[in-house]
Parts: C-alpha cells; sequence; structure tokens
C-alpha cells in the first residue's frame, strides 16, 4: 500500500461544494444584470450608409469603317426625236425586163500611168553601166602634174545621176583625195562619160549612181 494523502493536500475533498457555489453566484449575476437598467444618457444611433454600387461596364472598341465612295452619277439622258416614219416607195411591178436586149457594160478603167519624170531610183530593174566600162573611164582621166610631182596619191567617190538619155548629171564629190588636184581631175572625168540609161517597167528613169576614181602613180 502507498502513503497516504494528507488532508490539506487532497483537491478532490471540496470540488462538489466549490463547483456548486461558483454556478450559484454566476446565475445571479446573469439575473441581476438582466434586470439592471443601464442609461448611457443618450441614444445610440447607428447611422446608415446608403450603399453605392459600381457597376462596370464592357467598353466595346469601335471598329473604323471606312466609307465606300459614291457610285458615279448616271448619265443624263438625252432627248431624241421620234425616228420619222418613212414611207417605202411602191414598187413598179409592171416594168418590163427584156432578156434578151444587151448591157451595155461601161469601158474599163486605164490603166494607171507611171510618173517617173521627177524621180530619182537608187535601184531600178535595169541598172544603167558605163560604155566602155572602167577602161574608158581612165582612158579619159588626166592625172594632175601638181599631184604627180608632189607623189600625191589617193581615193575619190563621185556621186552623179543617169539621166534617161544616159548622160551624167551633177556629178558631186562625197569623198576627197586631198589636195593635189585629184577631186577635180575625177570629176573631169566622169563627166565624160556615157551610160546605158536605167530601166523600170520598160521605161527609162534617172538613177542616182556612186563611182570611185583610184589614183595612182605608177
Amino acid at each position: 500500500m502507498g502513503p497516504k494523502k494528507k488532508p490539506e493536500k487532497d483537491l478532490r475533498k471540496d470540488y462538489q461544494i466549490t463547483l456548486q457555489s461558483s454556478l450559484v453566484i454566476a446565475l445571479l449575476v446573469a439575473v441581476g444584470l438582466f434586470k439592471f437598467n443601464v442609461d448611457f444618457g443618450g441614444e445610440f444611433v447607428i447611422e446608415q450608409i446608403d450603399r453605392i454600387e459600381l457597376e462596370i461596364e464592357d467598353i466595346i472598341q469601335t471598329e473604323i469603317i471606312e466609307t465606300p465612295p459614291p457610285p458615279p452619277r448616271p448619265p443624263v439622258p438625252i432627248e431624241v426625236p421620234d425616228d420619222a416614219i418613212i414611207d417605202d416607195d411602191l414598187l413598179d411591178m409592171d416594168a418590163f425586163l427584156d432578156m434578151d436586149a444587151g448591157f451595155d457594160a461601161p469601158p474599163p478603167p486605164p490603166p494607171p500611168a507611171d510618173d517617173f519624170e521627177d524621180e530619182i531610183f537608187v535601184v531600178v530593174e535595169n541598172m544603167p553601166e558605163m560604155i566602155g566600162g572602167q577602161a574608158a573611164l581612165y582612158d579619159a582621166l588626166r592625172y594632175p602634174d601638181m599631184a604627180r610631182r608632189a607623189g600625191i596619191e589617193g581615193r575619190v567617190i563621185i556621186q552623179f545621176i543617169v539621166d534617161e538619155q544616159g548622160r551624167v548629171q551633177n556629178p558631186q564629190v562625197v569623198r576627197s583625195a586631198g589636195a593635189g588636184g585629184l577631186d577635180e581631175a575625177a570629176v573631169a572625168a566622169i563627166s565624160q562619160m556615157r551610160f546605158t540609161p536605167g530601166m523600170q517597167r520598160g521605161r527609162p528613169v534617172r538613177v542616182q549612181m556612186t563611182q570611185p576614181v583610184i589614183f595612182r602613180l605608177q
């Protein structure tokens, strides 16, 4: 057996009496509070504050719409007079057609005339030919004494026109040999030449030609 508890140390000895006394005191305090009228000297008013309601609206993003151009104006109507009614001519059905009679046809138009009088050709069907050839040209050519003594040689190009009779017209130097009188000698030799005339559609015509003349010392 264990040791005996001391009476002053035993907490359960007065537990029931202490609990009941506490409950009675608590009950009396509660009844006294309900019967006691407390006046604080004024009215205690609780002011009611109006509640503000906030509405959140969704912001709709605006869309920019391009306005199309206005349609073109319709054309202004133009007043057109009413078409005149044309009376059809009455056909003369009493006309008599003689099938045995001959028809007088108009004569055919004359063929177009080839007017070559003022025209100068460069190329024709039959080109002019120098009578006697190049030998005749160099037989007529005279080498200038001044150019011979100075030892000048060169080439001269002459442009000219052969007319309908084969004669040389309007000889001109288109490329010169320089000094020494070679240009003048070439023109003089060409002017003495005769050609067979150029032919176009069976007719003699004027033809432009070019002839080189070479000066060379032996």
